[in-house]
């Protein structure tokens, strides 16, 4: 979609999606807190959130398999995201192949620097629905600066294999690339190597977000600052669509509480059916659908609600990567894939 052109992100209607009337449409999983990067737009580098889940680095696999077998008969979206380096988990490969087994799609977000012939064709193989390498960079320099600790060549050497690997397994899953509109990127040029010149299906292009752990670098790095919706008008999307979920099994109102400062339940210890229609939610859904969210000190203070959208948003991502990687592959687009994007 051309970035000229005019997109109504505030939407029409409000509320629950018929999608998500039962259960989240999707649940955003800190998988791994550690990261062997430090890249200088992210949150966790600026602040001291990944030093207070040292007792829980990694989400356990019998909080993730809970979180799993109770999502699958959804169809629910796992977001694979959230602190550090997903396939940093000792058991990321394994455990991400059972979510597809139990019914999950799954989103995977990744710097790329992991992945090698094994976990790579285990993860296409069992239709691992949407791997997103976080790219933002085109060239060596721009890529030490931005990723820093991470290797380019590496990364190249990923993105090929992940492709190579996806012919030759007849795969349905869609490989994409992200990056974060930020000063010192040419993201248009990012989108000019990765997509047309490497042939991934689709670049993720992310507003400088700053999650509530690095507000002073916005205005000093973000590169596009125009707002999506009316803060304190327009009721925030993420509310009620998906929920976040800590290592701990700790759920989160929204993922600008990368704190976890918010305890809406515990999935170790409540059903996640239980916790979306629990009283934690209700509260923030009707502050928001009356026009009064700003009375909510935690949304009164939200940076990024201006970046939320209704209307071009994950759901729209997975459409317009999907109609590329069957163009690309000459592969029919799946029905249950249809009836989220068309929801």
């Amino acid at each position: 979609m051309s970035d000229t052109q005019i997109i109504d992100h505030q939407g029409t209607e409000f509320g629950l999606r018929p999608a998500a009337a039962q259960f989240p449409m999707m649940l955003v999983l800190s998988f791994a807190y550690p990261c062997n990067a430090l890249c200088p737009h992210c949150p966790y580098t600026n602040s001291n959130i990944r030093k207070e889940y040292r007792d829980a680095p990694y989400m356990s696999e019998a909080i993730f398999k809970k979180i799993a077998d109770e999502s699958g008969p959804h169809g629910a979206y796992l977001r694979i995201s959230g602190g550090g380096e997903p396939m940093l988990h000792p058991k990321a490969a394994e455990l991400l192949v059972h979510a597809k087994s139990r019914g999950c799609k799954i989103g995977l977000i990744t710097n790329g620097s992991k992945f090698d012939e094994e976990n790579s064709r285990a993860l296409l193989a069992a239709g691992v629905d949407m791997i997103e390498f976080s790219v933002d960079a085109c060239d060596v320099e721009t890529y030490n600066r931005v990723r820093k600790g991470l290797d380019w060549d590496n990364l190249n050497e990923a993105v090929e294999r992940m492709l190579r690997l996806r012919a030759e397994l007849k795969s349905t899953s869609k490989i994409v690339c992200s990056a974060v509109h930020q000063k010192g990127v040419d993201i248009d040029a990012v989108e000019g190597y990765w997509v047309k010149g490497k042939g991934l299906d689709y670049i993720i292009k992310r507003k400088f977000l700053t999650w509530g752990a690095n507000t002073e670098l916005d205005s000093a790095l973000s590169a596009d600052p125009t707002a999506y919706l009316t803060a304190g008008e327009t009721p925030c999307p993420f509310i009620f669509e998906r929920l976040n979920i800590d290592s701990r099994g700790n759920v989160m109102v929204c993922g600008y509480d990368i704190s976890a400062n918010t305890r809406m339940g515990n999935v170790t210890t409540e059903s996640i059916g239980e916790i979306w229609h629990g009283p934690g939610f209700k509260f923030y859904r009707d502050k928001h659908l009356a026009g009064k969210g700003n009375d909510v000190p935690l949304c009164r203070g939200c940076p990024d609600w201006k970046y939320r959208s209704w209307t071009h948003n994950y759901w729209k991502v997975l459409e317009n990567a999907e109609a590329e990687r069957v163009r690309k592959q000459g592969l029919s687009i799946h029905d249950d894939f249809q009836a989220i994007v068309e929801d």
